[in-house]
């Protein structure tokens, strides 16, 4: 080839991007093209991958979960309880959210799951007793309240559940010694001080109720339940003007308002007896 042709092959390689051998094959060996190894082919009866399991939230997931609202969280655990239908605490969990939304009967439900796989677990048995007294069925909730007593004499709670459970099966002398129990246990817990003068109250012991309920809201811990019992003690007995500061303490003011125009119309002397039986109705 003479000089001016490779000159002008040289030129042409260049301006497509390439080098004179890529472009002129003759120059030098030849290029061998490399081709991938084919896949090998999968057995006919070669079966796929298991999915993998869901796996169960960590701790410091499950704390995070305790802290959402309650539709969420009876959500959350629903399905921690669905990957390991035996984790206890899952639900208990379960249960607790199912009652705070009002869902009581699922909530029942739920801690009679647990309490299948594990007859002894003192907070399932606590839930299923609370459950089965907010929906009105204190006779079932009596058994399991028992139980959680035994597990723990010296736990005070399980004896006002079993109280509450008894007042509500009209068993009232013995719902009358469990409170007192309770409160034995706990001289100084404004809870137990609150439903033995709630108990009272419904008897028309409206002066002893109002003594223990000044005793409890004075205590640290009382909360805005046990203010509000005192508020209706005493809105009951026409202490309208302090049932009135203790309403506005704790409520937004239409529910105040609403509240203190029923005390008004129960403590006139008519109803009098009636207001001190609803008083009953946990």
């Amino acid at each position: 080839m003479s000089r001016k042709w490779a000159l002008a092959a040289t030129v042409a390689a260049l301006a497509l991007g390439q080098s004179p051998a890529q472009a002129l094959p003759f120059f030098g060996k030849k290029a061998e093209k490399k081709e991938a190894p084919a896949a090998a082919a999968a057995p006919a009866d070669a079966k796929p991958a298991p999915p993998t399991p869901p796996r169960k939230a960590t701790a410091q997931e499950r704390a995070t979960a305790q802290r959402l609202d309650p539709l969420a969280r009876a959500a959350f655990w629903a399905r921690e309880q669905d990957i390991d239908p035996a984790d206890a605490d899952a639900g208990v969990a379960l249960a607790q959210a199912l009652r705070a939304l009002g869902r009581n009967e699922e909530a029942a439900q739920a801690a009679g799951r647990v309490l299948l796989a594990h007859p002894d677990d003192r907070p399932a048995l606590m839930e299923a007793a609370r459950a089965h007294i907010a929906r009105g069925q204190g006779f079932y909730a009596i058994e399991p309240a028992k139980r959680a007593q035994a597990l723990d004499p010296r736990d005070w709670r399980p004896l006002a559940l079993l109280a509450v459970a008894y007042e509500q099966t009209k068993r009232d002398a013995e719902a009358l010694a469990a409170h007192r129990q309770a409160l034995a246990l706990a001289p100084n817990e404004p809870s137990a001080l609150s439903n033995l003068a709630m108990f009272q109250a419904g008897h028309g012991e409206a002066a002893e109720a109002e003594r223990l309920l000044r005793r409890a809201v004075s205590l640290p811990g009382a909360n805005a339940t046990v203010r509000q019992n005192l508020a209706l003690v005493l809105g009951l007995q026409g202490k309208m003007a302090e049932a009135e500061a203790l309403a506005r303490q704790d409520l937004p003011p239409e529910l105040a308002d609403r509240n203190l125009a029923y005390l008004r119309a129960a403590s006139s002397p008519a109803p009098a007896a009636r207001s001190w039986d609803a008083l009953r109705t946990p």
